[in-house]
């Protein structure tokens, strides 16, 4: 067995102090992933790594040299048991990283433990030391664990992947337990936060019930659902049997939530049911090449759209079926994301499955263009789960059926490749897929929602109502107007303004963005001055806003609508 022993006392200076034990192989390489799975970017983890130091088992020091960003080499003779020490710089909060201070001691062990090459099989054993001042603080995490005495843990892993993909944290927790479908909950929150628990439990209890429903059974034997309450930051990555959140605690039920979810806890509740949701798409049911990540460099798929876009329709679906929220907001909320596609000028420069490919490159590295330039693979990927909903319903099928031979497939061994969704679709239907999938997934052309929603009841309408002034977004600053962003087909960027650039007069005006709104709406054309970088330039803009395209659903045969909402 490995053994990690991981000490907090210096945590005011946000620092994680790791003892690693093993038996060595003659020549053993110790490396640190430079990705966590779920998040498709090149973390750099190593960057953190501080002071690394090696000992044989009388005390002698050993010489360990790094040799490439991620690895070091540990020059010893024989199978001895030997002891190597670092520290890790730990101030990232994120649920991808690791964070210590005074209130709260979060580790994800991806960017804490170095795995020894050779010996990842290895079951392991992670001791965690608490100083005096914090032992009252309590454990979360996926990992089996034992409270040895008070501030002293124990966590158990069968082997090196399993414990990178299980966080833990420590901290005064807000928590309560609940079982679904017979399997043991448990829901912590950490954070300033004033959270109304029973509300909490009884939502999130339906939620989980209804998606191990959908699925007839769950791919874990228990569930730990973790929070950090802040003011303002949002996010979740999933785990096997865990979820590490972070949310602004407005988004937690108040006392008085009323009986319809406030938008705020409908985000919240969406991302939990989103990461709940990947226990089984993504965490179970794979990409191919997801089986053993490569944990050194980028692993690529064009299959994103199944995975985090499948989960992105499921996610608010899930919130309706379960009976959380309304109708009338599921539809709601569909709608906000037909509008995110609609508004997205790059839907007609990249093609869903080209997203997915370039997520390393591209969706976790935003900038002023991607707007431009890209879509999203959450949210293209869930209006293609959409429309393969109500074209398998219209068949005699559904994208639960389709999900379901997905787990059976992972249960048995079979994972996701290209040619799996277009396999499934013929075999649930009997009809022939290639084109439409193809259509769906591989190309730029619009999705058919105008034919698919009035079979179910809907009506589709289109209203072009709403403009970008100038086709920039822009924000009020100090200094003046500044463009956030820049839409090609605007008027602004095609006379030469760009993001970045800051609005300082229109036709001689001081600028705001009320004004720019203003002169938008008129004939003409108008001189803006703007400074880029220090220099001040002349526009000359011809009045026109951008088009912004927003749907209007309506359900107008309930009876039809019900065969596809399952209400």
């Amino acid at each position: 067995m490995l053994h990690y022993q991981i000490e907090f006392d210096d945590y005011r200076q946000h620092l994680v102090h790791v003892t690693a034990r093993f038996l060595a192989d003659p020549t053993q390489i110790l490396s640190l992933p430079t990705w966590i799975p779920g998040s498709y970017l090149i973390r750099e983890f190593s960057k953190h790594i501080e002071s690394v130091r090696a000992y044989d088992e009388d005390g002698r020091i050993l010489k360990i040299q790094k040799f490439e960003k991620n690895k070091w080499r540990l020059f010893n003779t024989d199978h001895e048991l030997i002891t190597v020490e670092y520290d890790v710089y730990a101030y990232d909060l994120s649920v991808r990283g690791a964070y210590v201070d005074e209130k709260r001691l979060y580790v994800n062990p991806a960017c804490v433990c170095l795995a020894l090459e050779g010996q990842e099989h290895k079951a392991i054993e992670v001791e965690l030391f608490l100083p005096q001042e914090l032992k009252h603080f309590q454990l979360a995490t996926g990992l089996k664990s034992r409270t040895l005495v008070k501030g002293r843990f124990t966590l158990e892993a069968d082997n090196y992947a399993q414990l990178i993909d299980a966080p833990f944290e420590l901290a005064e927790q807000t928590r309560f337990s609940f079982e679904a479908e017979g399997i043991p909950h448990e829901f912590v929150v950490s954070g300033k936060h004033a959270m109304n628990a029973t509300r909490m439990q009884q939502d999130i209890e339906k939620i989980c019930a209804t998606e191990i429903q959908m699925f007839g059974s769950a791919p874990f034997k228990d569930y730990t659902f973790m929070t950090m309450a802040t003011g303002n930051s949002y996010g979740g990555l999933e785990h096997p049997n865990s979820t590490s959140l972070i949310s602004p605690r407005d988004d937690l039920p108040k006392a008085n939530e009323p009986v319809e979810p406030s938008a705020d806890y409908q985000r919240f509740l969406g991302l939990c049911s989103h990461e709940y949701f990947h226990s089984w798409l993504v965490k179970f049911i794979r990409p191919e090449n997801f089986v053993n990540y490569d944990l050194n460099r980028e692993g690529y798929t064009s299959l994103l759209w199944i995975f985090e876009g499948f989960t992105s329709y499921y996610d608010d679906l899930i919130l309706l079926r379960s009976g959380v929220i309304s109708q009338a907001s599921y539809i709601k909320l569909l709608k906000a994301q037909i509008d995110r596609y609609l508004q997205n000028p790059g839907r007609e420069v990249q093609s869903v499955s080209e997203s997915s490919f370039d997520a390393w490159v591209k969706f976790y590295r935003q900038d002023e263009n991607s707007n431009n330039a890209g879509t999203s693979y959450y949210n293209k990927g869930c209006l293609v789960a959409l429309c393969l909903d109500l074209g398998l319903r219209l068949r005699g099928s559904s994208l639960d059926a389709l999900m379901r031979k997905l787990y059976v497939n992972a249960q048995n061994g079979i994972q996701v490749n290209e040619r799996t969704i277009v396999e499934l679709c013929n075999e649930l239907t009997g009809d022939n897929w290639v084109e439409q999938i193809n259509h769906l997934v591989n190309t730029t052309d619009e999705l058919p929602l105008d034919q698919l929603f009035p079979e179910f009841g809907l009506s589709y309408t289109l209203n072009s109502d709403k403009a970008l002034p100038f086709g920039l977004k822009l924000t009020d600053k100090p200094e003046g107007v500044v463009v956030s962003s820049a839409r090609r087909d605007g008027v602004a960027a095609k006379a030469g303004l760009s993001a970045n650039d800051v609005i300082v007069a229109i036709d001689g005006i001081k600028a705001t963005a009320k004004l720019a709104e203003k002169y938008a709406k008129q004939d003409g054309t108008f001189t803006i001055h703007a400074f880029r970088r220090d220099e001040l330039m002349t526009f000359e803009v011809n009045a026109a806003g951008s088009v912004l395209t927003e749907v209007e659903l309506k359900v107008e045969d309930q009876a039809k609508a019900e065969k596809w909402l399952n209400v």
